[in-house]
């Protein structure tokens, strides 16, 4: 996303420390004939927009925008999705702001490797994630071990997070099951939502499933063959419950 990489380019390469984020992005828009983006994380608002600087190319695609879109000067969106947009770019622009979710995914990932939670380093932008095959390494391929984690994650602290792994997986033959090179488990941190203390909760609610990982049990999808996006899974035991039963025995009234 642009406004981490933004934060990366500022910190990590030496060429640009001394620069504005606004004059990297105006760097980065030089170089490009047409930027193409969708408002929704990086001006957070509904809709997005076409940039270029070519006139006449401008001019041709604005023929297909009446078809598809609306008028090329709002798209279909409404006056207050564009004041939306308007003012997340602004944002998008400020560096306290983008910094925060790469600061707060930093310290996520470190917090965890130091409590001997298997995650992938060095932290990025996109989220902190977790290496289920290690995190639980009792659970074959075929269990989903990301998926299952995610699900434990969730039972455990109310955290959502993402699976990558072999539920995600495209089927290129309808009689082979596709596993991933990794299975892991994305805990994405939007910018302006979480403060360290909710942080510092998920982190000891995961140290807590690191102590009782063996309860953790697999997954199943309910019927077999290629998987659709909104097919059902299903555990493979009572294991979610005996989860969280323990969680109960051992948090008790603190919940």
């Amino acid at each position: 996303m642009l406004q981490d990489n933004l934060h990366f380019i500022k910190t990590r390469e030496n060429k640009y420390k001394d620069c504005s984020i606004r004059e990297i992005v105006r760097t980065l828009s030089d170089a490009m004939d047409i930027i193409y983006f969708s408002a929704r994380k990086l001006g957070f608002g509904r809709g997005g927009a076409i940039i270029l600087n070519d006139e006449k190319q401008y001019e041709y695609i604005k023929t297909f925008v009446a078809s598809f879109e609306g008028f090329p000067t709002f798209g279909g969106m409404s006056v207050k999705e564009m004041e939306a947009i308007r003012v997340g770019l602004d944002d998008t622009l400020d560096e306290d702001i983008i910094s925060q979710g790469p600061q707060f995914i930093e310290y996520l990932a470190n917090e965890l490797e130091a409590a001997g939670i298997p995650v992938v380093t060095p932290p990025g932008g996109l989220g902190c994630h977790i290496d289920a095959m290690k995190f639980v390494p009792h659970l074959k391929h075929g269990e989903y071990p990301a998926g299952s984690l995610a699900s434990a994650i969730y039972i455990a602290s109310g955290a959502r997070g993402m699976e990558r792994g072999a539920i995600d997986e495209p089927w290129e033959d309808d009689d082979v099951e596709p596993y991933g090179a990794m299975e892991l488990v994305r805990l994405a941190v939007p910018r302006r939502v979480y403060t360290i203390s909710q942080i510092n909760y998920l982190v000891d609610r995961l140290c807590w499933l690191r102590d009782n990982k063996d309860l953790i049990g697999g997954l199943h999808f309910e019927k077999k063959g290629p998987h659709q996006f909104y097919d059902a899974l299903e555990s493979n035991s009572d294991w979610p419950e005996k989860l969280a039963a323990k969680f109960r025995e051992d948090f008790g009234d603190s919940l």
